[in-house]
């Protein structure tokens, strides 16, 4: 779980902008690193946590810095504490249900679509997976029953398509188990 209520990232198509903005991100307010990290195909996301106040300054002062290289950007002022526990890749998979997927055309709009899955029903966040390996997409993996995980997938898929940036969504309502242990 998250010490700070709000989480803001970055999507940079330049590593060196990236850097660079994450440099002015991290000393432009008080906030805590999440990850500053090269993902594929050689864009660069930085991401921050802290009061809102100062996610929200620090995101902006990195916008400020690259923004010629800006894919994609947010600020979360009550990320899900599921969001984070999925990014870092720390979920064990205890019931089984129904699989949902949520696949987008950027790693901050995957996270976007993650938050607002996990928020709108009684499912369980998987992982959010971003950009690595993935020509530059972001998917999020989430369980439940086949209802809940279906509106979950439907208001994530609703975030991204309103973005511009929704790939392709399915629900599986009884995925093999040799499928989920490879993808998990």
């Amino acid at each position: 779980m998250l010490d700070h209520p709000a989480v803001g990232m970055l999507e940079f198509t330049s590593i060196a902008a990236g850097i660079r903005a994450a440099d002015t991100m991290i000393k432009r307010s008080e906030v805590r690193a999440l990850f500053f990290r090269t993902i594929c195909p050689g864009k660069f996301l930085a991401a921050v946590s802290g009061d809102v106040a100062a996610v929200e300054a620090s995101v902006q002062a990195g916008r400020e810095a690259s923004p010629e290289t800006l894919a994609d950007w947010f600020v979360i002022p009550n990320i899900h504490g599921e969001v984070i526990t999925a990014l870092a890749g720390c979920v064990s998979l205890h019931e089984k249900g129904a699989l949902g997927v949520i696949e987008t055309f950027s790693a901050a709009s995957a996270v976007l679509a993650a938050d607002q899955a996990v928020k709108s029903a009684d499912v369980r966040l998987l992982e959010v997976r971003l950009a690595l390996g993935l020509g530059g997409k972001g998917y999020a993996l989430l369980t439940g029953d086949v209802a809940a995980v279906q509106a979950a997938v439907d208001a994530g898929a609703d975030q991204a398509r309103g973005l511009g940036l929704l790939v392709s969504i399915t629900v599986l309502p009884r995925p093999d188990e040799a499928l989920i242990a490879q993808l998990i």
